[in-house]
């Protein structure tokens, strides 16, 4: 079964004028922890890289944080963090072991998708730039205003780093990389004042599950064994919270699922489940082979946490599962309540905040106003009917606590 949650939510009269209400309302309530918690008796804080946030939606890692005044956007509509364009690291010499990745995006297309193993449409973006195109100073200085608008505004700001991965034929990790990124991001982190560990992505690129690097299971396993280690050593005594953005590796269910123990087995801080998946045939602006989200991507990556938690009642995995930052065709508020199901304390998006503005119910603001707004009031697919369905059915009334209810009969899948 690919969904816990039935077709419509089950809510009463009163709560559906209420929700309506909101819904048409020129703006989000000015102080919206404290209506959802005395209107509806909900509370949806979240968490993301050890640290609690004002509620459980942010921005990946994309074209749409490379900027400061992207950060400020985010900060100002209420978002609860957001992951900075991912830069790929460097030795103090400058080199950069994954420099194919650094290079600037031409442009992006959005179109819709049709599912191809759930009847549904979605959205997916395609685009040909991969990380961070401009130099490491230039980084660090985003990185330095990103943090301040964070602090300003409540907001946890993560970067997100694509590290030297060893491929076929390779037998040393380019250590210096790790070393050095990682040294001058901890000095922007100090000199922010933020405080406690910095937190960061290790990014595991879907393109990455193109490339040749990505061709040998044995490899992936390695890496998800390795990256952890020499990031927490480049850290040293000041520490860091590490989350691994898993990808999507072009193998099937069963490697996927040993690829989700070993990032468990790793004892990262927090995964980030699971990065887009990859058609190698597809040709965008003149490159064959690219990446692609929509309902297949949700579809794969809620079945490989559902298999990730049987494993678990198993006894397959043990110490328990880090918390979990869930991605992939995170569209609507049902949608991130079905990865918080399955145990996510936080879910971030991108494609999302391309769609036409048509798409929203505010008429005005920017588009992180409009997508947070979409997300919790939208009647019929907004995480506050959802989370009110769940309720009524098991008694769970906060995001972070809405795996307890997977498991329960009532909640009426």
């Amino acid at each position: 079964m690919t969904y816990l949650l039935p077709e419509f939510p089950d809510l009463t009269p009163a709560q559906r004028r209420q929700i309506q209400a909101d819904y048409a309302a020129d703006s989000l309530p000015p102080e919206l922890s404290c209506h959802l918690a005395d209107v509806y008796g909900l509370d949806i804080t979240g968490e993301y890289g050890g640290r609690r946030i004002k509620n459980p939606f942010g921005k990946a890692s994309g074209q749409l944080s490379l900027a400061a005044g992207q950060v400020r956007a985010d900060a100002e509509a209420g978002l609860g963090f957001v992951v900075l364009k991912t830069v790929i690291a460097e030795d103090e010499s400058g080199e950069q072991a994954m420099a194919d990745w650094a290079f600037k995006e031409s442009r992006m297309q959005l179109e819709p998708i049709a599912g191809k193993t759930v009847g549904r449409l979605g959205w997916t973006v395609t685009w040909k730039g991969r990380g961070w195109h401009d130099t490491f100073e230039a980084y660090r200085q985003l990185y330095t205003d990103s943090l301040a608008i964070g602090n300003q505004h409540g907001m946890v700001v993560a970067s997100s780093v694509k590290y030297h991965l060893p491929g076929p034929g390779e037998t040393v990790w380019r250590e210096g990389e790790y070393a050095y990124t990682t040294a001058r991001l901890l000095e922007v982190w100090r000199e922010s004042g933020v405080g406690g560990p910095m937190v960061l992505e290790k990014d595991f690129s879907p393109t990455l599950a193109g490339d040749s690097r990505s061709r040998q299971q044995a490899i992936i396993l390695e890496w998800m064994s390795t990256v952890p280690r020499l990031i927490r050593a480049a850290a040293g005594t000041e520490g860091v919270t590490l989350g691994l953005k898993v990808m999507n590796a072009m193998f099937d269910d069963s490697f996927q699922l040993d690829l989700l123990k070993a990032a468990v087995a790793a004892r990262p801080d927090f995964l980030i489940y699971a990065n887009r998946l990859f058609d190698p045939g597809k040709e965008f602006e003149g490159k064959v082979g690219v990446a692609y989200g929509g309902p297949d991507l949700s579809h794969r990556n809620l079945r490989m946490l559902t298999l990730l938690g049987e494993a678990v009642s198993r006894g397959e995995v043990t110490g328990g599962v880090p918390p979990i930052s869930g991605t992939g065709d995170v569209c609507s508020g049902k949608m991130a309540a079905e990865y918080a199901l399955r145990g996510a304390s936080s879910v971030q998006m991108h494609t999302l905040f391309q769609l036409p503005d048509i798409f929203f119910g505010l008429r005005s603001g920017s588009k992180s106003q409009k997508a947070l707004h979409y997300l919790l009031f939208d009647p019929a697919t907004g995480l506050i009917p959802w989370m009110l369905h769940v309720k009524a059915r098991t008694g769970v009334n906060a995001w972070l606590n809405l795996s307890e209810a997977a498991g329960l009969p009532e909640l009426g899948a």
